[in-house]
């Protein structure tokens, strides 16, 4: 299996009433894991490298070429998208469409709308002419991202049709209450904002910020259009508390692979979980999925 544009697994979910999973990379036993999730559930699966993390994950090339040999070395049969996560410039996203990213999000929303649109509408051109995905965003998800904290600015419905309208972009993340990192507190998500949204532009939403949201608020949201779910913190967090308690119990291990495995073992049981919440498992069995595959 090779790696695929996210447009027709997001279109497919839209329509089907589910929502695929974005799962950052945090480095090979995170893709690793993820992998053997996506491939046990049998659900297609967006993997992420968040672009302010690239360098540590050793360069837009090395990302790419380790994910496409995972793909053949696990013998990978479903869906896998290799998608840029926030990337801060157009240049940093033909980078990585050129190092071999099947999908990419160029993030203006915090520079003015016709900023926003005219590097979207770059980005959008450059990735078309390899047959890749583009995400873009409008307002501002607020919680701390790779060390840089931000406020919420829920997204302009008018801005949104704007930006699908004038860009021809895959997928659309429009800031409605969704933080990066933890919640303090129940997340409190514009639901009639969404919908009004969803209904207006006709193009797979995308919610960032997905850890910690609540199961009823999560499947409201993929009523009300999103194809498209990110989740990073919560796999963080049972990767952490997995490796914590290797090490509390015996100050004396040393051994990488002992430390690390329960973590690897604790990201792949999250990544299941969030995939049978968001109605991903069993999703490359149907025909729609079968045919393009088969291409």
């Amino acid at each position: 299996m090779t790696l695929v544009s996210m447009k027709e697994m997001l279109l497919e979910a839209k329509k089907g009433g589910y929502a695929v999973g974005q799962f950052n990379i945090n480095g090979l036993q995170w893709a690793q894991a993820i992998l053997q999730a996506a491939e046990e559930e049998r659900a297609p699966v967006i993997l992420a490298a968040s672009d302010r993390l690239v360098g540590y994950l050793g360069g837009y090339k090395v990302i790419a070429t380790m994910t496409a040999e995972l793909l053949e070395e696990m013998a990978i049969t479903v869906p896998v998208a290799l998608h840029l996560d926030h990337g801060v410039s157009v240049e940093r996203c033909k980078k990585a469409i050129d190092a071999g990213f099947s999908s990419v999000m160029i993030d203006g929303s915090h520079y003015s709308i016709n900023e926003n649109i005219a590097m979207t509408r770059e980005v959008v051109q450059y990735a078309k002419r390899f047959g890749v995905s583009v995400e873009a965003e409008v307002g501002t998800v607020g919680g701390m991202e790779d060390g840089l904290i931000g406020g919420i600015r829920y997204a302009d419905p008018g801005e949104c049709l704007r930006i699908v309208k004038e860009t021809g972009i895959d997928a659309l993340a429009a800031a409605l209450g969704s933080v990066h990192g933890p919640y303090q507190g129940e997340p409190v998500l514009g639901f009639d904002e969404m919908k009004h949204i969803s209904v207006l532009t006709d193009t797979p939403l995308v919610l960032h910020g997905g850890s910690g949201i609540p199961g009823h608020q999560i499947r409201r949201a993929i009523e009300l259009g999103h194809a498209k779910i990110n989740v990073n913190t919560e796999c963080i967090q049972a990767w952490t508390t997995a490796v914590r308690k290797v090490l509390a119990a015996d100050s004396q291990v040393y051994d990488p692979r002992t430390i690390l495995t329960p973590g690897t073992e604790a990201i792949l049981a999250t990544v299941k979980s969030k995939m049978k919440e968001f109605g991903t498992s069993l999703k490359v069995n149907t025909p729609s999925i079968q045919k393009r595959m088969s291409v």
